[in-house]
């Protein structure tokens, strides 16, 4: 039977994602919606692009696949999933007479801002710079954005170590190594922009193995706007894990992991979930034991 994993995380981070800006002002990433809040956002890309970085510093991922040969800049004609973890995870495409492409595997979603944008700026310069030789510093300003923010991943664990027309199929030990390799990259993810780096590991994080690749908890992580401290909406969850499919309920499937002290309403969550939350590690452990138990070699 075919299984899947997805999962729903919170981290808290600073300004994760600039467009092109106007002038001397960088403008953060965003989306306005129609009761008239402005929400920031770090792109799929970029969240992409991370994993794949820590993905060659950690884990040695091959990053030696790409060329302009074609005169497009992609992936090399004779590379293969079997050279690149980040071709089997999140897909390719190469143009040609005949194009040969493969779907993404795993699957992200923006992670997007749980608290609105209230229009915060820095004003920047470079005096320390312009001190040293006399000269008047270049003025620059860049907008802010301090939030928690929420995405979610959904990764078939059928296709991974399978390409696209079924010409190659990897070993299980691979396709569990790989997997595995991507689940420790979003327990330590981080992004480093503008002499930053910032931290984007779950304070939160809900999903498990289904049967079923779909982002069941996806825009269903939502601060409790009426509370005073950090508080995360009960019901939207609790919903969720009261569907079915297959003849069996989401929840059966799910578990809740929390770093303690960040939520005031952690207990709740113990209350209404019971044995289904627990920590952080807990969480990514549990998932780690079934993906080895899925594709049958040991943790």
């Amino acid at each position: 039977m075919s299984k899947a994993l997805s999962f729903t995380g919170v981290f808290q981070a600073n300004s994760l994602n600039y467009g092109e800006g106007i002038a001397n002002i960088s403008e953060l990433k965003k989306f306005h919606r129609a009761n008239g809040e402005v929400y920031t956002f770090a792109s799929r890309q970029s969240l992409r692009y991370d994993i794949v970085r820590l993905g060659n510093q950690l884990y040695e991922w091959n990053l030696n696949t790409v060329d302009k040969a074609s005169g497009v800049i992609q992936f090399k004609k004779d590379v293969t999933i079997k050279d690149s973890v980040e071709m089997d995870l999140f897909g390719y495409l190469k143009t040609a007479k005949q194009s040969q492409k493969r779907p993404a595997v795993a699957r992200l979603s923006h992670a997007i801002s749980l608290e609105p944008y209230r229009s915060d700026m820095e004003f920047l310069n470079n005096m320390g710079l312009a001190e040293r030789i006399g000269e008047t510093p270049n003025l620059a300003n860049i907008e802010q954005h301090e939030s928690l923010y929420t995405y979610t991943l959904t990764l078939d664990l059928d296709r991974v170590g399978v390409d696209a027309n079924g010409e190659i199929e990897l070993d299980p030990e691979i396709k569990a190594a790989r997997v595995q390799q991507l689940l420790d990259i979003m327990k330590i993810l981080n992004r480093e922009i503008r002499g930053r780096q910032e931290n984007l590991a779950p304070l939160f994080v809900v999903g498990g193995v289904y049967e079923v690749a779909n982002p069941f908890f996806l825009g269903k992580v939502q601060l409790d706007q009426a509370a005073k401290g950090w508080t995360l909406d009960l019901k939207p969850i609790q919903a969720v894990m009261e569907q079915t499919f297959a003849g069996r309920s989401v929840g059966e499937e799910t578990r809740i992991g929390f770093i303690p002290g960040i939520f005031d309403n952690e207990t709740a969550f113990r209350e209404a979930f019971g044995e289904r939350v627990d920590s952080v590690e807990s969480f990514f452990h549990r998932l780690s034991e079934e993906v080895s138990a899925y594709y049958g070699v040991s943790l």
